[in-house]
């Protein structure tokens, strides 16, 4: 065993009931997130299907849908390989994420006010897992929030396509990545609770610019 193989998690994580494909998935989204490959690293599918005890389809299936996420490259001759998350290419999905929250604010004004509670929520205990340093608890909450804005908008095309951004990854990967520091963002969130509460017809540019201000480089909102 190299020093490097010691320090990596165990390789034989437990596979539940869940759909097979969306548990590898979440495996390798989680060994990305916590350094078991570098980026430039090679991904070889039959040793992770080996190590997983499932066949190679499923393995194949999550390689796939992590190149969809820009999180792989897959190259015929070359294999699978790990991307590397620079600031440039994470601050592409802030302006798409922002002008679709925006789009969900100003269609639920009205159903809005209904999830102000619900906000408010996840916005406490936010701020609780901020105090306590837990990421993943604060990352879960965030996205919580920012789910509920979506779906009070009631937009069958809407919310898959927001679904489709992977919020909750690129949170994450921003969090563990490019931060070095856990903000404690809760109070960034208050406004937006009162803009929704009160009705605000500025609150979905508001949503907007909330979004922007987390990009890893500046983006402007008009």
């Amino acid at each position: 065993m190299t020093p490097e193989s010691a320090e990596r998690p165990d390789p034989s994580p437990r596979l539940t009931r869940t759909p097979l494909g969306d548990q590898v998935r979440r495996i390798l989204v989680d060994r990305l997130l916590e350094g078991y490959w570098k980026p430039g690293e090679r991904i070889v599918e039959r040793r992770v299907a080996v190590e997983l005890g499932v066949s190679q389809a499923p393995v194949r299936e999550a390689l796939r849908d992590l190149q969809r996420m820009q999180l792989v490259e897959l190259s015929p001759n070359r294999g699978t390989w790990v991307r590397e998350l620079t600031p440039r290419r994470l601050s592409q999905v802030y302006p798409v994420r922002g002008a679709l929250e925006r789009l969900a604010a100003e269609l639920a004004p009205d159903r809005l006010v209904d999830h102000v509670e619900a906000l408010e929520e996840h916005t406490e205990r936010m701020r609780a897992a901020a105090q306590e340093g837990d990421v993943d608890e604060q990352v879960r909450h965030g996205v919580a929030f920012h789910r509920e804005i979506v779906e009070a908008a009631g937009n069958s095309v809407l919310l898959p396509n927001w679904e489709s951004l992977t919020i909750e990854l690129w949170t994450r990967l921003s969090l563990t990545r490019l931060r070095t520091e856990l903000h404690d963002n809760a109070s960034d969130h208050e406004p937006l609770v009162e803009a929704f509460r009160r009705r605000d017809p500025d609150a979905g540019r508001l949503l907007q610019l909330h979004i922007l201000g987390y990009a890893p480089e500046p983006i402007g909102a008009s």
